[in-house]
């Protein structure tokens, strides 16, 4: 199959297999980040795992990192050239709009051309043309919103939508009840494949099995404010000699930090822009140190991680803080603003780190939130409307 690489290349044709002898037709559209888009991989796993020579096809937005990371789970995919609204420049937004509606053509055509028998929508720039699209030739439509408040993008589709998988209780207030099914996030399964505690990961990280182990994470991409906060008490933990740390930077920040955090690289620091083996990082995890996406609060949860959430403040509709609140209200979790992390961060991990009581608490609290099977479970809402 040619991949649509240009925006330019809008009149293309694409070589999607033609029609004929053919199993079960899928298309899956969303991304922009690993929240979205490794529960997208989960359910096409799960799919495929139910209907063996089910055709699937993905729909990204271009220059994102589902073109890469979708091609190398085994599943092929076409970029539309559409991108997030410029709220800071408005000017910008007319070449937004411009693509927005190119990217609505463009995905007309695939629809067209790939015929799909159910399209699902996992959230990300690509799944509004691309639901829109499926709409409009009365292609039956799946909505997963990941996050316990909703975007305006899947309001407005979750009106055509014939079923809305959800992770969190009370998403009657966005869409309507016939429609929902409470699913819970798709997560990595091979997170789940390492024992709590095992000497393979205290081995791998060159850590010690007596000390308490903080893992920092800020997504995929990395958190100014977390790393920020980390860098600001360094002192505190380098004096904390029963503590050892696993700092997750991401990309952006890595050169600064290890710059910044020279002076305190011990064998108890591991400074890196990402961790290739999460399942082990999790498995000696006593406290984890995040944002709020929906995706990381799925994987903590079914985990029965101790967490201390810093929720994003530059996502839409401040998604991340009501994410958190509805583990804050259950015990489940501890959040920390984020214009407050610099300042007290440290400070309430340390205590809440050899506060083994309180970790007891928040690990019982928060595995009740767990929601199993996820994936399998959309996979089923999807089939029944084939």
């Amino acid at each position: 199959m040619k991949r649509f690489q240009q925006p330019n290349d809008i009149d293309q044709v694409f070589q999607i297999p033609p029609l004929g002898a053919r199993g079960l037709r899928f298309l899956i559209s969303g991304g922009g980040t690993g929240g979205h888009i490794f529960p997208a991989i989960s359910i096409a796993n799960a799919l495929k795992k139910q209907v063996p020579d089910a055709e699937i096809l993905f729909v990204g937005a271009l220059g994102r990192m589902e073109m890469e990371r979708v091609p190398a789970a085994g599943y092929p995919i076409e970029g539309l050239p559409v991108s997030g609204f410029d709220r800071k420049n408005m000017l910008r937004n007319v070449k937004v709009l411009w693509n927005l509606g190119r990217s609505l053509i463009l995905a007309g055509k695939i629809i067209r051309r790939f015929k799909p028998d159910v399209a699902i929508g996992v959230g990300g720039y690509a799944s509004a043309p691309t639901l829109r699209a499926a709409s409009a030739f009365r292609v039956p439509t799946v909505i997963q919103e990941q996050n316990s408040y909703a975007g305006v993008t899947n309001k407005l589709l979750a009106k055509k939508a014939i079923r809305i998988c959800v992770a969190y209780e009370g998403m009657e207030k966005f869409f309507l009840a016939e429609k929902i099914v409470l699913t819970g996030n798709p997560v990595r399964q091979d997170l789940f494949t390492v024992k709590p505690g095992t000497k393979e990961a205290y081995d791998f990280f060159k850590l010690d099995s007596k000390k308490k182990t903080i893992l920092v994470v800020g997504g995929s991409l990395g958190a100014r404010t977390i790393n920020q906060s980390i860098l600001a008490g360094l002192n505190k933990l380098a004096k904390a000699e029963d503590v050892q740390v696993i700092w997750q930077t991401g990309k952006f920040y890595i050169k600064d930090a290890r710059i910044a955090a020279g002076c305190h690289v011990s064998e108890r620091l591991i400074v890196t822009d990402f961790v290739s083996r999460m399942d082990l990082a999790y498995s000696i995890a006593d406290l984890v140190i995040s944002r709020a996406g929906a995706s990381s609060i799925s994987e903590l949860c079914l985990l029965a991680k101790p967490v201390i959430l810093v929720p994003s403040p530059n996502v839409a509709e401040d998604h991340q803080t009501q994410n958190a609140l509805a583990l804050v209200r259950k015990d489940a979790a501890v959040m920390i603003k984020d214009v407050d992390a610099k300042d007290t961060l440290i400070d309430k991990a340390l205590e809440l780190i050899n506060n083994e009581k309180e970790l007891k608490k928040l690990s019982d609290s928060i595995l009740k939130l767990a929601e199993k099977d996820s994936a399998d479970r959309i996979a089923n809402e999807i089939l029944k409307l084939v």
